[in-house]
């Protein structure tokens, strides 16, 4: 009965998805924005070169995760020297490519100047790239408008390669821009490019602290839409038509340790945020909502032995499922922040970049060495299938109409259940 609440609650806290959305993933975590899906049958076992139903070969190195419209594909790439967004149909046929301007090569080296994932809301397509270029197209890949936010607010501060990915709200779509200087969020007209508003976001922290490669959440806040932001040591909530600052939770790093720089999103379960931290090893729960400073009030529960750097836990039927860089899985409660049960995949040299997917009752995870794992995760935890792409792979998995797609650094993978 709590979990079935709990499913009532997410569909009251988050709006109707209409039931379309089931078969697109127009952002980076997909319709819910919780890295997966309930509808469809997905594949277990496959490899790089047998049952695939298509691959194709990309441009140029990119870490971004491919998103889906009405069976049309899009993804980010370096293209001559240029950053640049494809468009395939749903046969990987390349349907068109449009470039923004000169590319600004990735630090890291699971890193790209093109980390952050396009997002559609069906009308348009937004992009954004560690050069600076914020651009829209229309679906058919025209310009619409084009921004360059180094140009316009100067130059990043980032230790590595840029990470956020654009966010949407009905008017707008919206930049974070968190590092050692100054912080903001900007939102854009959608159909213009016009500025509507940019406010400062800046907080006195230890070192990295005030960097962030996290991606705002779109919410509600008493009835009205809202933007849920991580990064420089607090968790925000800003009235998406003008900003403001609606409430604050702090108190993330109560040690003032160095470099505990949030790179993992929150993820959001009706009225509670789930918020890794602290390099890996923090979990926290915080309820939605209030006004002014929640930090005494609104966070219900932490942990210090779970948590993930780099991997957005994923959201699937009220459970939180945290991928940790080295592999290991925690289920979790998100009302209590209690396990229902942790256990782990293979563990080699090799860690985890890419956040995991959860698609028909398993848990689909992309290591960098290109070795997707398939678990189950509903009843116990197993692992069913490794399966080795042969690449280096850091995008997520993204599982829509009863097909996965895999973005490696060379290829884009189409893979179907037989």
């Amino acid at each position: 009965m709590k979990h079935f609440l709990l499913a009532a609650t997410i569909l009251l806290a988050g709006g109707l998805v209409a039931a379309e959305n089931d078969s697109n993933w127009p952002r980076w975590r997909g319709p819910r924005d919780n890295g997966s899906t309930d509808t469809g049958k997905y594949p277990v076992k496959w490899d790089a070169n047998t049952h695939l139903l298509w691959k194709v070969t990309l441009p140029g190195k990119g870490c971004s995760t491919p998103i889906v419209w009405n069976k049309r594909i899009f993804v980010t790439a370096p293209m001559e020297g240029q950053d640049a967004l494809l468009a395939f149909d749903w046969s990987g046929n390349q349907l068109w490519q449009t470039t923004f301007g000169p590319e600004l090569k990735g630090r890291h080296r699971n890193g790209s100047g093109c980390n952050p994932s396009p997002a559609t809301d069906g009308q348009g397509l937004f992009v954004y790239f560690k050069s600076g270029n914020l651009a829209a197209v229309g679906m058919d890949g025209k310009l619409r408008w084009k921004t360059n936010l180094l140009e316009r607010y100067g130059k990043l501060s980032l230790y590595w390669d840029y990470g956020s990915s654009p966010a949407l709200t009905e008017k707008d779509v919206v930049m974070a821009v968190m590092h050692h200087g100054e912080s903001y969020l900007a939102a854009f007209d959608k159909l213009t490019g016009k500025l509507h508003w940019k406010v400062a976001r800046n907080y006195e922290t230890p070192v990295e602290g005030d960097h962030s490669y996290a991606t705002p959440l779109v919410i509600r806040h008493q009835g009205r839409e809202a933007l849920l932001v991580l990064g420089g040591e607090r968790l925000t909530a800003h009235d998406a038509a003008d900003g403001r600052t609606l409430w604050t939770c702090g108190d993330f790093n109560p040690g003032a340790k160095k470099n505990w720089v949030p790179v993992a999103s929150p993820v959001v379960v009706g009225n509670m945020a789930v918020v890794p931290y602290g390099r890996g090893d923090r979990l926290h729960g915080v309820k939605l909502g209030g006004s002014g400073d929640v930090t005494a009030t609104h966070r219900l529960w932490r942990r210090d032995d779970s948590g993930a750097f780099v991997p957005t836990p994923a959201e699937y039927k009220g459970r939180i499922y945290v991928l940790r860089d080295k592999g290991e899985v925690d289920c979790v409660d998100p009302a209590t922040g209690k396990s229902f049960w942790s256990d782990a995949l293979p563990e080699t040299k090799d860690k985890y970049y890419a956040s995991p997917t959860v698609a028909d009752g398993k848990l689909y995870a992309a290591r960098e060495d290109g070795v997707v794992f398939v678990a189950r995760i509903e009843g116990k935890f197993e692992v069913l299938s490794e399966n080795n792409m042969g690449e280096q792979m850091i995008g997520s998995p993204v599982p829509v109409s009863s097909r996965l797609l895999l973005r490696g650094v060379d290829h884009l993978f189409c893979i179907a259940a037989p």
